[in-house]
């Protein structure tokens, strides 16, 4: 099957012909303006001659002699190869002729216009004479009265004329030459450039790819968002708008968290970022040539939390594992104190170990109303005794029936307590390891604090701390439970910040302001 042509063979092909025809028809136009300026230059060079000859004493006074022909031939001949013209005709004003360079047509009648000469003008026309066709002039000749006494025609064949064009065709041929050589020359660089740029595709072939990438661009499930060198958003498909919540309008608003990672120029791979209230993960790649760049973005925010859930459920069943391994050792130790007659030191061990874990319990489910955040600091609490660690509930926390969602609570909570429990897990063997949590509903707010007896916090860990991507751990996909409760905090229009703690490690607290119920649509 023939291939069909580029589009740079195309246009490389249009501009050649452009080209060429606007080079014929310059060069037609300047070769008709060379032959009307030879033909103005060789008229004006006849008459010239004509009036100096007619003017010439010698011609008058030859005139008024018995035999003109014997003084004018010879003078008009001399004045004509001086001049470079083909003939100079002097005549009676009957049209007799006194010269002419072909001796034998002397005495015969002047072949041409006369009367406009007899008259006192001149004539200047073009004639096929007996020399052939020439530009011709004719003017009078006068005596000392003004009396008209011959005619003298002063002509050049359109040969010469000719001839003295076709002289300069080397140099008019050159310089169409050199200029068809040089918009050749520039059209094959611009079709080499165009070539590159659209890879050797032809029309049809662009159009149809058009077509498939605009089809692709809006049926695949995700995210594209093509910005420039310069950052600017070129192309964003509907999957990316849904995803950030834009509108369909050009130029779209990019979310500022968006808009950063943008503006980084760095390549990455499923790195999570937030916007708005989904959560992101974002890959990135640059074109061949680093002109722009290619960000897709699929949506993990239910998948974030279903992993958030399971790690929890996870947490929870390795603690409860841990429990029943104790249970179990403890359930022998009290069959044991049985089996050694010591009964009421079996009852006293079981009994402890009862109303320790009933007490916190009955803290937690009496503090916390709410009955899925009660079961996450259960759950949290388990964890943390897995881990070494000990969890705390503060005994001023009360939440009764919060008009906030149960899912931004556990968000906030279980985000503060997971950074809590790593930033304790790094402390020394024989050092506390405490997380202590406050959960407290005020009168328009909701008040979380978790403090921790872990390294801490530098002022600038503690200002960066809630940005997105932020992490003091290593390994992908870290950086983002700080963020969710960042944006959390803000949706409610609350507050959230990060304090030293009165014996070290660090105080993580965030207000969350309670709708007012005459007031806005509730946060959802």
């Amino acid at each position: 099957m023939t291939r069909r042509w580029s589009i740079a063979r195309q246009l490389f092909a249009l501009q050649v012909l452009v080209v060429t025809l606007l080079v014929a028809v310059c060069t037609t136009g300047a070769v008709l303006l060379a032959r009307r300026d030879a033909r103005n230059a060789a008229i004006g060079e006849v008459t010239a001659v004509a009036e100096t000859i007619a003017h010439s004493p010698e011609v008058v006074t030859a005139l008024h002699s018995e035999d003109p022909s014997k003084t004018l031939q010879p003078y008009a001949e001399a004045a004509r190869k001086a001049t470079g013209t083909d003939f100079i005709v002097v005549m009676a004003p009957d049209r007799t002729r006194y010269t002419h360079p072909t001796p034998s047509l002397i005495g015969r009648p002047f072949a041409g216009s006369v009367d406009q000469a007899l008259a006192g003008g001149e004539v200047v026309e073009e004639y096929p004479g007996s020399l052939g066709d020439s530009w011709r002039t004719v003017v009078p000749i006068r005596d000392g009265s003004g009396t008209i006494v011959g005619l003298v025609a002063v002509g050049i064949r359109t040969t010469a004329i000719n001839r003295a064009l076709v002289a300069q065709f080397p140099a008019v041929a050159t310089g169409t030459a050199a200029a068809l050589l040089l918009a050749a020359a520039g059209a094959w660089v611009l079709s080499r450039r165009l070539g590159r740029q659209t890879h050797g595709l032809g029309p049809a072939e662009m159009t149809s790819m058009y077509e498939y990438y605009d089809a692709v661009l809006h049926s695949v499930r995700e995210g594209l968002v093509v910005a420039g060198r310069d950052g600017r958003v070129e192309l964003i498909n509907d999957e990316a708008r849904r995803l950030l919540g834009l509108d369909f309008i050009d130029p779209p608003e990019i979310p500022a968290e968006v808009a950063d990672l943008i503006a980084e120029r760095r390549t990455m791979v499923d790195e999570p970022i937030l916007a708005g209230d989904r959560i992101l993960v974002a890959s990135r790649r640059f074109t061949h040539d680093s002109r722009g760049s290619v960000l897709t973005l699929r949506d993990h925010t239910e998948l974030r939390q279903l992993t958030g859930e399971l790690d929890s459920v996870r947490g929870l069943t390795e603690a409860l594992r841990a429990q029943a391994h104790e249970a179990a050792n403890r359930l022998h130790t009290v069959l044991t104190l049985v089996e050694l007659g010591q009964p009421e030191e079996a009852v006293r061990l079981g009994t402890e170990e009862l109303a320790l874990a009933q007490q916190l319990t009955d803290q937690v489910v009496g503090a916390v109303r709410e009955p899925a955040l009660a079961a996450l600091l259960l759950g949290k609490s388990a964890q943390a005794a897995e881990r070494g660690a000990e969890l705390i509930v503060d005994p001023s926390s009360q939440v009764n029936d919060s008009p906030l969602p149960p899912r931004d609570l556990l968000t906030v909570v279980g985000n503060l307590v997971d950074n809590a429990l790593e930033a304790v897990a790094g402390v020394p063997a024989g050092s506390p390891r405490r997380v202590r949590v406050l959960v407290r509903q005020e009168e328009d707010a909701v008040l979380v604090e978790v403090g921790d007896t872990g390294p801490g916090l530098t002022p600038d860990q503690a200002d960066a701390a809630f940005r997105r991507g932020w992490t003091t751990k290593p390994g992908p996909g870290r950086g983002v439970g700080l963020s969710l409760v960042r944006q959390v905090a803000q949706r409610y229009a609350g507050t959230y910040g990060i304090s030293p703690g009165p014996s070290g490690g660090a105080i993580f607290s965030v207000r969350l302001s309670l709708p007012v119920p005459a007031g806005p649509e509730r946060p959802r």
